[in-house]
């Protein structure tokens, strides 16, 4: 898998650079072809010699270096199949999230469109600190691929999370981010995501927490993977990624009014927006006033069925909902796979911690309408959507 393949190792530096050396040897038993790119720092931990005689090319760590590689880093960020920093310091992270290119590591990274992989190593203060945290959560929304630091014994001499990944694990990491590439190529999907408002009256609606970060996440995944998308967005907290075209809609009734639009266009419709169950049968055409109301009664009615719907449109399409539940989600989740006629559905109870609405993490349970039933463990949103695309591919291959 790894043979021919053109890898780009950062190295910055921790205490932990002497295990890139091993990650480096590995890659090139693989057959990889491996370059190293060292910040400044990092030579004073291990000299660029040894990764040289490791990779058997040139190591670049001087950007002003008037030497060619110094020059040829910058084309070797076009020429890469994967980028993977390990180890992957509070600072380069920090310059990473934040676009800052000082130094020939930086740069080629800002410059690279291949997959990027990060290896955190750092004490764990540092690595709890709400600045790296968040740094952490920028480039995971930005695909940044987090292989997450392990419990163990620190260059502090103390025990804690913080600890480089193990070999094994980031190769693992570099061979499904090849393995994944572009394996929705030709693949036409809408995703609905964020929440609908159905109005009151003039100033005041029905509607719920959805946040948009799960349908938005499942979108740019399935974007960077090859798949051509379309967004069809209610209210979100989070900014849709600029590369995908987005359909703003308010209400359930315009959410289903564009999605019928794009009914005989799509392969993969996944319904992640959270869309009211029920309207105000009479819609106020100005502000409802409190002085003129002592007691306001709303007569509701239900919202179309938006997947409901499409399935009778499309029975051919792969359908995938998602069911927010108050306790154990199965059950409810099953009924409404069955009734709704779909092919997946990925079903989290929101009373959990971390999980559901407005927060970067899930735990959720696909369920399928071939009796799959698989509980995942507490995951970021990211990393449910990659797992539910895999999931995907598998069950259309059988579908």
């Amino acid at each position: 898998m790894l043979k021919g393949k053109t890898i780009i190792v950062g190295v910055s530096s921790s205490i932990a650079i002497f295990k890139a050396c091993e990650l480096v040897s590995q890659l090139r038993q693989k057959g990889a072809n491996v370059y190293v790119l060292m910040t400044p720092n990092a030579t004073k931990l291990i000299a660029p010699l040894t990764f040289q005689a490791l990779s058997g090319n040139s190591v670049v760590f001087d950007l002003f270096e008037p030497k060619e590689e110094a020059i040829q880093h910058v084309g070797l960020a076009d020429r890469a199949n994967v980028m993977v920093i390990a180890p992957a310091t509070a600072n380069i992270i920090a310059k990473l999230a934040n676009g800052i290119a000082d130094d020939a590591l930086s740069t080629t990274a800002l410059a690279c469109r291949a997959p990027l992989i990060i290896s955190p190593a750092m004490e764990t203060k540092m690595w709890e600190h709400p600045a790296t945290q968040k740094n952490i959560q920028i480039l995971r929304e930005r695909g940044t691929i987090i292989v997450e630091p392990e419990e163990g014994w620190l260059a502090s001499g103390k025990s804690g999370k913080g600890r480089m990944a193990s070999i094994d694990k980031i190769i693992a990491e570099i061979e499904r981010a090849l393995t994944l590439g572009q394996d929705l190529l030709e693949w036409k999907v809408l995703v609905t995501a964020g929440a609908t408002r159905e109005p009151i009256d003039a100033v005041r609606f029905i509607s719920n927490p959805s946040s948009g970060k799960m349908g938005v996440v499942i979108a740019q995944v399935a974007k960077e993977r090859g798949a051509n998308v379309i967004l069809v967005a209610g209210h979100m907290e989070v900014n849709p990624p600029e590369e995908i075209k987005v359909e703003k809609v308010k209400t359930a009734e315009e959410m289903l009014k564009v999605v019928l639009k794009y009914v005989d266009w799509f392969d993969v419709l996944v319904s992640a927006a959270a869309i009211a169950d029920f309207k105000p049968k009479k819609v106020s055409e100005g502000k409802i006033r409190r002085s003129e109301t002592k007691n306001l009664v709303l007569e509701l009615e239900p919202t179309p069925d938006l997947l409901a719907t499409v399935r009778q449109y499309r029975p051919d399409a792969f359908l995938v909902g998602f069911a927010a539940e108050l306790g154990e989600p199965i059950k409810g989740a099953q009924e409404k796979l069955k009734r709704k006629g779909l092919n997946l559905i990925v079903a989290n109870d929101v009373t959990q911690p971390n999980s559901g609405f407005g927060v970067d993490t899930n735990r959720c349970v696909f369920i399928s309408d071939k009796g799959l039933c698989e509980a995942l463990p507490l995951l970021t949103k990211r990393e449910v959507a990659e797992r539910m695309w895999d999931k995907i591919k598998e069950l259309r291959n059988k579908f």
